[in-house]
């Protein structure tokens, strides 16, 4: 069988301070990898996921930057390239947080495009500096986060909004798969509802609203993205990429609701 180990790799996980993205951290870890995590303010929590990784034997690097910054991209993607001189594996994993605390209350307008900066453009600033690198290199991987309700829709203003971004990521990993091939494989994983720290604090509605909309009745959790993202950057996955992969238990169509 083709081997899940990545030893020997170097990966950069973008909002590595959430959930998700810590969940990812730790399972590229596991599986051989040095790991730079990223944040733009939790930095508390960064180093206590560099401190996990390290006791796993494995090497890890703090940076910070906000995505909505260009500049603070750009110098992201050099310090990253920098840290072991190349980059074999990178997670577009960081989102902006307009479903909790002060930003929930945010206009739709504003919501929108604090999403654009982070979500398409942070993700597309990143991959546009890093993905020539690794190409030049002669290999590596992209991995982004889509939705998996941008390609089919959803009502409301959530719907709207996310799979306005989404939809984007989505369209830009097609393409950007296209320019990086041979040498560089770049997927995404639409996830479906995972439970996140919304999902942690949303009503009963969307709590049964999540379950009945997966064949297989439950939230998704970090760990079943991490084991995702892990396997597709390992030597297993080989043979996929430009892919658009569903991440949801596997969507139920026709779920009242």
């Amino acid at each position: 069988m083709t081997s899940l180990d990545l030893s020997g790799q170097t990966a950069l996980v973008t909002g590595a301070s959430g959930g998700i993205g810590r969940a990812i951290a730790l399972s590229l870890a596991t599986a051989g990898a040095d790991v730079i995590v990223h944040g733009c303010r939790n930095l508390e929590s960064l180093e206590k996921l560099a401190a996990e990784i390290q006791q796993l034997g494995l090497k890890a690097s703090i940076l910070k930057a906000d995505l909505a910054d260009a500049a603070a991209i750009e110098k992201l993607a050099a310090a990253a390239w920098q840290w072991q001189g190349k980059l074999d594996l990178l997670v577009n994993n960081a989102g902006a947080d307009v479903l909790t605390g002060d930003a929930a209350k945010w206009s739709f307008e504003k919501k929108l495009a604090q999403l654009w900066q982070v979500d398409v453009l942070g993700c597309v600033t990143l991959s546009r500096l890093l993905g020539p690198r690794m190409r030049e290199r002669g290999s590596g991987s992209i991995l982004n986060i889509g939705w998996d309700q941008a390609e089919r829709g959803m009502a409301g203003d959530a719907g709207e909004m996310f799979g306005t971004i989404k939809g984007a990521v989505i369209a830009f990993t097609r393409s950007l798969a296209q320019s990086l091939a041979p040498q560089v494989r770049v997927n995404c994983l639409a996830l479906g509802w995972i439970r996140t720290a919304w999902g942690e604090q949303s009503s009963d509605y969307w709590q049964e609203r999540a379950k009945l909309e997966s064949l297989r009745e439950r939230w998704g959790t970090p760990a079943d993205v991490a084991a995702a993202v892990t396997f597709l950057a390992s030597p297993a996955a080989d043979f996929i990429t430009g892919q658009v992969i569903d991440l949801n238990g596997g969507f139920r169509f026709g779920a009242k609701r």
